[in-house]
């Protein structure tokens, strides 16, 4: 009995040390979340889409039109055509949804102080409803649409912590 005991306090001990080790590593690391890459059919109607839908100014779009960002703060927005050959050949092919009972594995997700006004905003400049925003059990409220390919964006405000669960 006491090996067994001995080896699950070793056990706990290697992983108490692994978990120290991999936050020492990560520490050192320091990385900075700097873009989120959305592929889209059309790199140039998806950032005049996304600028005037959600509000958020065009950083850049280049000449070729197959790359675009926008200014998002710490977090670049950047759009590139879901196919390419440059990419395709390295990583392998962008799937997108077959039909609308079908969402891609990325959700957009963006805060703002008056949900209600940005929704409405987003509708009126092409997005689809998807659901009206509400207000959460969480202390957040939150609605959804589509964007001009389909992606589906969650429009929500900062969540209120007093009402959030732990």
């Amino acid at each position: 009995m006491k090996k067994i005991t001995i080896f699950v306090v070793t056990q706990i001990g290697a992983l108490q040390l692994s978990i120290k080790k991999l936050r020492k590593m990560a520490s050192n690391l320091s990385p900075a979340f700097a873009y989120i890459v959305v592929y889209v059919k059309d790199v140039a109607k998806s950032v005049a889409f996304y600028a005037k839908a959600f509000g958020y100014p065009v950083r850049r779009l280049d000449e070729s039109q197959r790359w675009g960002e926008l200014e998002s703060g710490q977090t670049t927005i950047a759009f590139t055509p879901a196919h390419q050959h440059e990419t395709d050949d390295l990583s392998g092919e962008v799937r997108l949804p077959l039909s609308s009972h079908e969402k891609n594995p990325v959700e957009v997700c963006f805060d703002y102080s008056d949900v209600d006004a940005a929704y409405k905003r987003a509708i009126e400049n092409g997005a689809v409803p998807v659901s009206e925003p509400e207000d959460k059990e969480w202390g957040q409220k939150v609605g959804y649409v589509r964007d001009i390919d389909g992606i589906v964006v969650r429009m929500g405000s900062h969540v209120n912590s007093s009402k959030a669960r732990h």
